[in-house]
């Protein structure tokens, strides 16, 4: 899940270079803490917090054939 959320949120943003994943895994869930430049939050985020609600689904939806919950955080 990080792999893929570094991707995607590397190519959204005007600082890739500054683009920091974490994945932190608990019994049965995994968390994904996403930060980026603060000039680049409103890239990741969107208007309406359409383009964050997409990244969580596009992860979901790969995390699917897991057994375990993955939450995205965007800090």
């Amino acid at each position: 899940m990080k792999e893929l959320v570094e991707i995607i949120a590397k190519s959204l943003v005007d600082a890739p270079d500054q683009v920091v994943v974490t994945e932190t895994t608990d019994e049965n869930t995994i968390t994904v803490e996403l930060t980026v430049a603060p000039d680049d939050m409103g890239k990741v985020i969107g208007k309406s917090g359409r383009i964050a609600k997409a990244i969580r689904t596009v992860v979901k939806a790969a995390a699917s054939k897991g057994d375990k919950k993955v939450i995205v955080d965007i800090k």
